[in-house]
Parts: C-alpha cells; sequence; structure tokens
C-alpha cells in the first residue's frame, strides 16, 4: 500500500477514536465511529485477496448496521428525555437498543458470528487493530452509560460471550481465528462487571490490548498463520517462540502472570456484588480458553511434526527482535506484583 495512504488511513483512525472517546454529544461520537469504520476499511482490503474484500464487505455491512442502531437509540432518548449527552441514557427502550449495537461493534455474543471470519480475512497487523485500536471507542460508550445499562442483560451476555468463545476456539487450526474467540471470550469478562465496576472494565481492556498485541507482533515477526507452521517456527526464531508461550499463559489468565489480575480483580469484585454463582460459572468456563492457549503454546515450543526426509527446515535468521515486542512481552509477564498499585489507581 502506498505509504500516503497508509498514513491517511492510520491518522483517521486516530481522528475518529478520539472523536468518540471525547465526545459528550451522541451525534460526535457517532461520527467518530464513522471514521474509524471508514479508514479501517481500506487496510482490511488492502490485499486483493477474495477473502480479504469479503471481510472487508462484511465489516461494512455489520458496522453500519450497528451504527444506525446507536443514531436510533440516542434518538429515541432525545425525543423522550430531550437529551443529546452521553451520559444522561435514561430510556430503558435507548439502552437496550445501545446494548445491542455495542455489542454488534465489539463482537459480544449473539452478535460475534462476523468476527472470526473477518479477522481470518484480514492481514494480521490489521487484525491487531480490529481486536484492540477498534473495541476501544465502542468500550468507552459503554463506560459512559454503564448507569443505565440492564444489569442481567449484560450478566447474560458476558456468561455467553465467554461459554461460546471458549468452545467454538476449540477445534479452531487458524491463528487469527483462534484469537478472535479469545477476544470474544474476554470482552465476556469485560462485560459482567461492566455495571458494578466500570473502571475495572477499562483496565481489563488495557490489559488484554496488551497481551493480545504482544501475541500478534510475535505471530507477525514468525509469519505464522496456523498451527502447522507454529510447529515448524522454532527452528527459525527459538527466542520468539519462548516469548510466544509466555504471553500465551498469560493471556489465558495463569498467575503469576500479568492476565491473571483482572481475572481476580473481577472475581473479587462479583463475590462482593453477590454474584457469586456467576464468578463461579465464569471462572469454569474459561477453563476452555485455557485448553486452546495452552495448545497454541504446545505447538509453538514441545511439539516437533513428522518430518520426511526430504523436509527443508528453516534455520533462524540472526535478526534482532522486534523492541516493541520485547517491551510488550515483559508488561504481559510481570506486572502482577505491582498489582496493589493499580488497585489503588482505579
Amino acid at each position: 500500500m502506498n505509504p500516503q495512504a497508509k498514513l491517511i488511513f492510520v491518522t483517521s483512525l486516530l481522528l475518529g477514536t478520539t472523536i468518540t472517546i471525547s465526545s459528550n454529544h451522541w451525534v460526535m461520537a457517532w461520527t467518530g465511529l464513522e471514521i474509524n469504520t471508514l479508514a479501517i476499511l481500506p487496510l482490511i482490503s488492502k490485499s486483493h485477496h477474495p477473502r480479504a474484500i469479503e471481510a472487508a464487505t462484511k465489516y461494512f455491512l455489520v458496522q453500519a448496521t450497528a451504527s444506525t442502531l446507536v443514531l436510533f437509540s440516542s434518538m429515541t432518548n432525545a425525543w423522550y428525555t430531550g437529551q443529546w449527552d452521553i451520559t444522561q441514557l435514561t430510556h430503558p427502550t435507548s439502552s437496550l437498543i445501545l446494548t445491542a449495537a455495542i455489542s454488534m461493534k465489539l463482537g459480544l455474543v449473539p452478535f460475534h458470528f462476523w468476527f472470526p471470519e473477518v479477522l481470518q480475512g484480514s492481514p494480521i497487523i490489521t487484525g491487531l487493530l480490529l481486536s484492540t485500536a477498534m473495541k476501544f471507542p465502542p468500550i468507552t460508550l459503554l463506560y459512559m452509560t454503564s448507569l443505565s445499562l440492564n444489569p442481567a442483560l449484560l450478566t447474560t451476555l458476558a456468561i455467553l460471550s465467554v461459554a461460546l468463545g471458549g468452545w467454538m476456539g476449540l477445534n479452531q487450526t487458524q491463528t487469527r481465528k483462534i484469537m478472535a474467540f479469545s477476544s470474544i471470550s474476554h470482552l465476556g469478562w469485560m462485560a459482567i462487571i461492566l455495571v458494578y465496576y466500570p473502571k475495572l472494565t477499562l483496565l481489563n481492556f488495557y490489559l488484554y490490548a496488551m497481551m493480545t498485541a504482544a501475541v500478534f507482533l510475535t505471530l507477525n515477526s514468525m509469519k505464522v498463520l496456523n498451527l502447522s507452521m507454529l510447529m515448524t517456527a522454532w527452528t527459525k526464531a527459538p527466542s520468539l517462540s519462548t516469548i510466544l508461550l509466555l504471553t500465551l499463559l498469560s493471556l489465558a489468565g495463569l498467575p503469576p502472570m500479568t492476565g491473571f489480575l483482572p481475572k481476580w480483580l473481577i472475581i473479587q469484585e462479583l463475590t462482593k456484588q453477590d454474584m457469586a454463582p456467576a464468578a463461579i460459572i465464569i471462572s469454569l468456563l474459561s477453563l476452555l480458553g485455557l485448553f486452546f492457549y495452552l495448545r497454541l503454546a504446545y505447538c509453538a515450543t514441545i511439539t516437533l511434526p513428522p518430518h520426511t526426509t526430504n523436509h527443508m527446515k528453516q534455520w533462524h535468521t540472526n535478526k534482532p527482535i522486534n523492541p516493541s515486542i520485547a517491551v510488550l512481552t515483559t508488561l504481559s509477564i510481570m506486572l502482577l506484583p505491582i498489582s496493589p498499585m493499580l488497585a489503588t489507581i482505579i
């Protein structure tokens, strides 16, 4: 892609995100979401492969529908209350429509069908943007309207998301699809605590974005698209395989990694809110996700694929590791000891 065009699209992404997260008026928030959608479409379809064009078309249709629902929800609320302020979403029907719209934008169950397909058709770096940066504006809208949302509905969506995210990721061999179902599962954890402790949702999102960025950048450096490629990647980049193992274990939420921190705080807060059954269910369902993270880690570091005599190994090169991968991986592994400080911040 032309560097000038890429610069314009990336600047538009930053502009759209900034407009949405800094606005108080629903129309401005909607404008930011639209700019974001239009800026990411060329990045999804830049390879001109039929699968990429299909992914861009699916993404456009879903996001356009969700944006229409956001506008409809805000107009309904303005009709009944005379308020266009985002924090004044008080009408129950508007809250319900907004929850559906943002769930569609984020890829929460039952509006998740588009996300794995779009991620599979996108380049790895665009997939990283779709999994992290593109989810930030909708999450901020949920954060601002959290007082008006229906707790029972969000808890139901959250438990379904963690269940389906884990269940559907079990049988996948494509790394981007596995990361898509991982994203759906993590969104479930964010949604369940949103009404009770909104800042914890944001902390979970930041940590999730950091760990996911580390995984995507590592996969991009290793040029890995599926599990069979992952099995032979250790000969090319042994250090990256080790980094991937640790980051995946953190993403799975195993102590003493960073990924354990948001799960621990969310379970603690749910117990305080007399929602122990929900906490138990969501914790047990996250074991499904743990299985496919462990399978990825196993393929990356422990498995030796069957070799034929004429099999060509990829011998490792002396290229230095991308510094951003090193920084993100360090943060993804070592932030748990400073959890008291993070807890005081939120």
